[in-house]
């Protein structure tokens, strides 16, 4: 077998992701399993590259500009990408000597029939090795947008998004939230003892995973170092489950009480609809609704998986009425399609497509899927409003449309969420912050149909 050059499967990653038709990680995943054969090194290389590609675009565009003639949106698109992971690794993979970096770039252009640009591949690397401890990075003091949208790759009209919204202090620890590297968090079965609990922590640290509790729930685990969640023990027997902490706190606010009916308009892949069946402890209803096959598939392996009987899974557009579902709900939960600006750190795609324009046209869908659901609640039932960014117009002024137009009242959530969040809370909203609350970016706001 002929050996694979793990750059060049990056390189065509890259070159792929140009064309925006589908997500990195997508596109990570499916490399990953054409060459599942490599072994974990090189597999661990093409994912670190490709990732931090995307995750520092702006940054690695930056340097080029500095060192090249020809500026990078006018480069070869090839040559564009040669370059830019080249970059990455001479910054910020520095147990790879730079020789190696440039010999293996210039060797790259040539296999790709560029040879008449080797010349230039390889002055341009060479020089930012020679120069990188010597980059004229922007001023804070004088261009502090600038600053923080090379220093975080973050576009320069999201800077001052985050900063006019949620102030300069909390900007900057979003931008910085996103580049970590966040564990994965997961919510264990509610009805697990702590004997049980710590038997499965002892066993996932004997696989060298790192485990803490997340400070907002006592069912909330954070996990570092998993190499897979679904080979981890008590993954198959259904002990636990991938969500965001910020998730959990929909289900927790929710009030949800034995025997409810609970309708997830906007469910895939299950994660709250589940938590809520958990809550109604074996009576009641889940309805969990998405728009195709696809994502309820999602969601019936979960429900399968967790062994949750009370949840019945339908293909439901959420813009669609659906008549057997009118004044049945106790708790509506509608976590609608949103800008996603909360959930950066995990897919760093969504801040070079996302646009002021789509920030406005995203709307319109969330009101569209409001309008139709609201029907859906019993007098006096619970709507649990989400989204997973931080944009005004998409949660507090949502928030605010949903009361205007259909009457319906805040209600506090106080009494039912952490006292990290106690204060916001009570006025019946609250907008988590990545870097700020130890969560993904997200809102969630609860109302009472009168």
């Amino acid at each position: 077998m002929a050996q694979i050059n793990t750059r060049e499967i990056v390189l065509d990653i890259l070159l792929e992701l140009s064309g925006q038709t589908e997500y990195s990680n997508v596109l990570i995943g499916a490399a990953l399993t054409k060459y599942n054969y490599l072994d974990s090194r090189e597999k661990a290389f093409i994912k670190r590259l490709t990732e931090g590609c995307v995750e520092r675009r702006i940054q690695l565009d930056y340097v080029l500009d500095q060192y090249s003639k020809t500026p990078v949106m006018k480069m070869k698109p090839l040559i564009r990408e040669l370059l830019r992971m080249s970059v990455y690794q001479l910054l910020f993979m520095e147990h790879i000597p730079a020789a190696a970096v440039c010999n293996e770039a210039v060797k790259l252009a040539k296999r790709r029939r560029f040879q008449n640009l080797q010349g230039y591949v390889n002055g341009v690397l060479r020089n930012i090795a020679r120069g990188r401890e010597e980059i004229a990075w922007p001023d804070r003091q004088y261009d502090r947008a600038a600053f923080l949208s090379v220093t975080y790759s973050m576009p320069p009209w999201l800077v001052v998004h985050f900063t006019e919204n949620y102030g300069e202090e909390a900007c900057e620890k979003i931008l910085a939230a996103f580049l970590e590297r966040r564990p994965v968090s997961v919510r264990l079965d509610e009805r697990l003892s702590e004997k049980e609990r710590e038997s499965l922590f002892a066993a996932w640290e004997k696989d060298g995973v790192k485990v803490s509790r997340h400070p907002f729930l006592p069912y909330a685990v954070e996990l570092q170092g998993a190499a897979g969640i679904g080979s981890l023990a008590g993954y198959a027997e259904g002990r636990f489950a991938v969500q965001d902490v910020s998730s959990m706190l929909v289900v927790e606010a929710a009030g949800i009480c034995p025997g409810d009916t609970v309708i997830d308009v906007c469910a895939a892949p299950g994660g709250k609809a589940l938590h809520a069946a958990v809550r109604l402890d074996g009576t009641g209803e889940v309805i969990a609704c998405d728009v195709s096959r696809y994502k309820t598939d999602k969601i019936e392996e979960n429900r399968l998986r967790l062994g949750m009987e009370n949840v019945s899974v339908r293909v439901r557009d959420a813009r669609e009425r659906d008549d057997s579902l009118l004044g049945k709900a106790d708790v509506l939960l509608a976590d609608v399609p949103c800008s996603g600006l909360g959930v950066i750190g995990h897919k760093q795609d969504i801040k070079y497509r996302v646009t002021k324009e789509s920030l406005k046209e995203i709307r319109k869908l969330q009101e569209e899927i409001i309008t139709n659901v609201i029907e859906y609640i019993k007098p006096g039932g619970i709507l649990m409003y989400s989204t997973c960014t931080m944009n005004p117009g998409e949660n507090e002024e949502m928030a605010a449309w949903i009361c205007e137009t259909f009457g319906l009242e805040p209600v506090s959530m106080r009494d039912r969420l952490p006292a990290a969040l106690a204060e916001e809370a009570g006025q019946g909203m609250v907008q988590l912050l990545p870097g700020v609350h130890e969560t993904d970016g997200f809102f969630l706001a609860k109302f009472r149909k009168k």
